[in-house]
């Protein structure tokens, strides 16, 4: 099972990248999990994002393999309790699929995006900047998958 967290944004503050690699470390001997940043759509003064999204959008559906199982993260999604997340991944691994997660940019995914996902995830009912969604995912696929291995890490 590969899984791939698939994300919009390359220049990042440290404290994102350091976040990130702190969990995608912590599971590197349990689950792989690697992350693909996507170049963003160019955003111009007064220029409409509706292209900038479109772009993004284009990029993100390349970078999907043909089996992949997607989950987009949009706001609009469905909200899980971590238990529910770590069952979730927990049928998904049963079930020997690899996994894409989709981050999109400031202004989200295009529609294709989401008609190509097999699943859309909220990480909370809060808009969430793309770059806290991508700390915030890769801590929560850490905690599920403790939960899952019955590492101490969670706590109820």
């Amino acid at each position: 099972m590969r899984v791939r967290v698939i994300a919009v944004g390359t220049r990042l503050p440290a404290w994102v990248r350091s976040a990130c690699d702190d969990y995608l470390t912590r599971l590197a001997s349990r689950l792989a999990v690697s992350l693909v940043e996507i170049e963003p759509g160019l955003r111009t003064a007064g220029g409409s994002a509706v292209k900038a999204v479109a772009a993004e959008g284009e990029r993100l559906l390349r970078a999907l393999g043909p089996r992949d199982h997607v989950a987009a993260l949009d706001e609009r999604g469905r909200e899980l309790s971590t238990r529910e997340l770590a069952a979730w991944l927990e049928g998904r691994m049963r079930e020997g699929e690899d996994l894409a997660f989709l981050i999109g940019g400031p202004d989200g995914l295009a529609s294709e995006v989401l008609t190509r996902s097999d699943f859309t995830l909220s990480l909370s009912r809060l808009t969430l900047p793309h770059a806290l969604a991508r700390v915030l995912l890769t801590e929560q696929l850490y905690r599920a998958h403790s939960l899952l291995t019955h590492h101490p890490y969670h706590r109820d």
